[in-house]
């Protein structure tokens, strides 16, 4: 039998939806959230800010700051709800050593639609024009890895009830 998730992270590139579809899994379930941009030290903020892309070596305290959280709310027996990018196999291994069962949602989407989205986003430091280097970095959910990839759908709400399908037919164990 497969264990309960303790750790939903919604996965995927700029734009595709993962601070909505937690807020809505946030709002069904009621587990906390952790929006994996607020991790970022400053210096990573300032360089995205500035069109940059982040290196390996950049995303590596985040992550583990990110996965320490989650450790820690799971020995606290508190499930969490986390946004995070999540672009490479190594940035979720990293994640999947985290205390409790981590599931991935990867959230896929159009790339013009992600640009359309990104161009009209306020208040965000990544800028679209990063959108083609995370593209670029990213590595979809293998067959061993333990989640799901969901296609954004029209609208926030059809896309939180396909999550919601595929987290059904993945486990009943899923959350």
């Amino acid at each position: 039998m497969t264990r309960p998730v303790e750790h939903l992270v919604l996965m995927g590139v700029a734009g595709c939806g993962k601070t909505t579809a937690a807020d809505n899994l946030h709002r069904a379930l009621g587990w906390p959230i952790a929006e994996a941009d607020d991790f970022h030290p400053a210096a990573n903020i300032a360089k995205m800010s500035r069109g940059v892309p982040l290196t390996d070596e950049d995303r590596w305290p985040w992550l583990t700051s990110l996965r320490d959280w989650m450790s820690a709310r799971a020995a606290d027996g508190i499930r969490t709800i986390v946004t995070c990018s999540a672009l490479k196999r190594s940035y979720r291994d990293l994640l999947s050593e985290a205390e409790g069962r981590v599931f991935f949602i990867h959230l896929l989407a159009d790339p013009d639609e992600l640009r359309e989205r990104m161009a009209h986003r306020e208040g965000h430091f990544m800028p679209p024009s990063l959108l083609p280097s995370q593209f670029a970095a990213l590595e979809p959910l293998s067959d061993d890895e333990d989640g799901v990839a969901v296609v954004s759908q029209a609208t926030p709400e059809e896309t939180f009830e396909a999550i919601l399908a595929a987290l059904e037919r993945a486990s009943s164990n899923a959350v």
